[in-house]
C-alpha cells in the first residue's frame, strides 16, 4: 500500500461534542468513516466552544479536514 502512488482529496467537516476536544474529533471522523471510503487521516483546523450564562464551557466545536483516497 504505501509506497505506491496515491491521490486523496480532503473535505472539512465540524464536529461537535459537550464532552471535549477529542469526542468532537472523534464524532466528526465517526461521521466522515461511515459516509466515505478509504477514510486515511484528519487535521484540526479550528477548536472552538460554546460558553453558557455560567461561564461553563457547554460545547467544543472542532473544524477538521478528513483525508480520502481517490479510487483509481
Amino acid at each position: 500500500m504505501y509506497g505506491s502512488s496515491r491521490v486523496y482529496k480532503k473535505v472539512e467537516v465540524i464536529g461537535v461534542a459537550k464532552e471535549s476536544v477529542e469526542a468532537a474529533i472523534q464524532s466528526a471522523v465517526s461521521k466522515a468513516h461511515k459516509t466515505l471510503d478509504k477514510l486515511s487521516w484528519f487535521e484540526v483546523q479550528e477548536v472552538r466552544g460554546h460558553v453558557g450564562d455560567d461561564g461553563m464551557i457547554t460545547e467544543y466545536q472542532v473544524v477538521i479536514k478528513v483525508a480520502f483516497e481517490l479510487k483509481g
